[in-house]
Parts: structure tokens; sequence; C-alpha cells
């Protein structure tokens, strides 16, 4: 081969690498979620989107890729006074996304470094509105308002803030110590009403049973005393009715009183009872059916019995008489003027 053939060649494979050379810093290949922007002769020209993008090798500049995803970035231990002058160490969580990346580009130099010092400074300003209790009890507020703030000196610089999360707020351990002796005191005081409450209750329902339990009783007793009346009531009626039907003889009458007397003198300290008229008169009936005389009846009288005056009826209230241990033992005329026997 010649040496002209050989130059021609050379120049040949020159001319395809050149050729390739172009190629490549002409085409330029931009993934999903993502963006280039485009200098022409040092001045903004485009922004290219994803896909396959055309460029002039030496006239246009590409410069870095940036990321349109949503981004996470975090800022941990920062110092922050509330208002009550306690420091808190607060860790946050902040969300964003590059909505314009040519503003990402050229209005700011490092966006995520001015997020961040942004974040803290807001963060500082919305604590320091807030004492320590409010501010451990509002995190939803607070991420609403740094959200809020962030987003809108963020939105020039072609960046969205979509979330803001306190991770974490960290008072003083004297400040936790304290709060701990504070939940403590509050679970006991707690503890102590539910206890009290109970005890209430329980009290409550043992009065209620009780009551319940009284009126019951009362109930029953009612219903006895009401069923013994009537038993009574019946057990006199038919002895009434009895009675009245069988037409006793006054004798017999005197004789069952005469029977009935010893049962009574047998109580402790019965020495003197009330007989009422009926029974003297029955008693007198049953001497003359002995046939005891009047003078005997007197002579009874005089040996222990008391007699009413001469012309004198017996009393309403009936004759006083003393205790008569043995009907037997009663001669005939005191039982014709009624039993009599000398106290005990």
């Amino acid at each position: 081969m010649s040496s002209g053939a050989i130059a021609i060649v050379v120049v040949a494979v020159l001319a395809v690498l050149l050729m390739i050379v172009f190629l490549s810093r002409c085409i330029w290949l931009v993934p999903p979620a993502r963006a280039r922007n485009v200098e022409r002769l040092g001045q903004f020209h485009k922004t290219m989107e994803p896909g396959l993008n055309f460029v002039i090798p030496m006239i246009d500049k590409v410069k870095d890729l940036i990321d349109l995803r949503e981004q996470v970035v975090s800022f941990t231990g920062q110092r922050v006074i509330t208002e009550d002058n306690v420091v808190v160490s607060i860790d946050t969580v902040l969300f964003f996304q590059v909505t314009d990346p040519r503003a990402a580009d050229y209005e700011i130099v490092d966006y995520i470094g001015a997020i961040e010092q942004l974040a803290a400074t807001m963060l500082r300003s919305v604590i320091g509105s807030m004492d320590l209790e409010q501010t451990l009890t509002s995190r939803d507020k607070i991420n609403t308002l740094l959200r809020g703030v962030l987003d809108d000196a963020s939105g020039k610089w072609g960046i969205r803030v979509t979330r803001v999360e306190i991770r974490s707020i960290d008072p003083p351990q004297s400040i936790k110590d304290a709060m701990e002796k504070q939940l403590k005191a509050e679970r006991e005081k707690r503890a102590a009403i539910l206890h009290a409450e109970g005890l209430q209750q329980s009290q409550v329902l043992t009065a209620e049973g009780e009551k319940q339990a009284a009126v019951l009783r009362a109930e029953g007793e009612r219903q006895a005393a009401v069923l013994r009346a009537e038993g009574q009531a019946q057990a006199i009626a038919t002895v009434f009715r009895s009675i009245h039907e069988a037409d006793p003889d006054p004798k017999l009458l005197a004789y069952q009183y005469l029977q009935t007397l010893p049962q009574l003198a047998q109580g402790q300290g019965n020495t003197v009872w009330m007989i009422p008229s009926e029974l003297t008169g029955a008693l007198r009936l049953l001497g003359a059916a002995f046939g005891g005389s009047r003078q005997a009846a007197g002579s009874g009288a005089a040996a222990g019995s008391v007699v009413p005056p001469a012309g004198e009826a017996p009393g309403a209230g009936g004759d006083v008489i003393p205790a008569v241990r043995d009907p037997q033992a009663v001669p005939g005329d005191a039982a014709r003027n009624g039993p009599a026997a000398s106290p005990s």
C-alpha cells in the first residue's frame, strides 16, 4: 500500500473519531426525574428535559444534574430556647422537592445548606413564642407553622417544602426529672381518686343492699304478724263458736277458772292479781253447787279473803284476791265467795 493510501486511511479514521467525539458531545441523555441546565455563550439557554437532548459542542455548556425527586434532609441537635427560658434540643426532618431547576441553580448557591439554615432560624422563631409545655404538646402546630414559613421563603429558589416533622424534643435532664415526678404525682392522684370512687360506689351498693334487705325483712315480719293475727283471730273465733254452740254450764266455767289459777300463780312475783267479777259469781255458783253454807263462806272470807262491804256490789274491775297454789285446798265456802289465799 502506498503512502498516499495510508494517509487517506489515517485521515478517515481521524474523521470518524472526531465525528464520534462530536456526536458524543452533542447528544445528552437525561434520566427520569432529573434535569440539566444548558448555557450558551455564558448565558442560560434552556433546561434539558428527561430523554434525548442535543447541544452544540464548544458553544453550549451542560451543567450538573439536578434531582427533581422529593428529598429528605435531617437537622439534628438544634438547641432552641423556649419562651420560659428552657434550652431544648430538637431534631427536625425536612422533606422538599425542586420544582424549578433554573431557580435552584441560579438563585441560590447551595439550596440544601440554605434550607437547613432557614429551618433552624424559623424553628427558633416558632419555639421562642411557646413555653416548654406547649412545645412538648404542640408538635402538629409547630410542623404546620414551619412548613408554611419554609415554603414561602424557599419558593423563590424553585424549591417546594412538602413536609416538616419534629422527630424529637429533648429538654435538660433536670427538667426530665421534674416532669417524671409530676407525672408520678398525677398518676398517684388519679389512682387515689379512682380508689375513693370505688369505695364510694361500694358503700352505696352496700347501703342499697342493706336497705332492700331491711325492707324485705320488714315485709316478711309484717306478713308474719298478719298471718299470726289471722290465726289467733280464727282460733278465738273457733273457740268462741264452740263455746256458744256447746252452751257450757257456769259450773264448768268456774271449774276451768280454778284449773287455770295455779298456772297464773307459778310466775315469779305474782302475789296479787285482779279477777273479774264474773269469775267470783261463777265461783259462788260452784260453791252453792257443792252445798256450802253462807256462814262457811263468811268464815273463809275472814280467814284471808277480801270481801266487799255489805250493800256494795263488787267493783267494776273485779275483786282483789290472793294467789291460790292448789285449787283443791280451797274450802267450799271460800270457793263460793271466790278463791282466796294469803299473799306469798
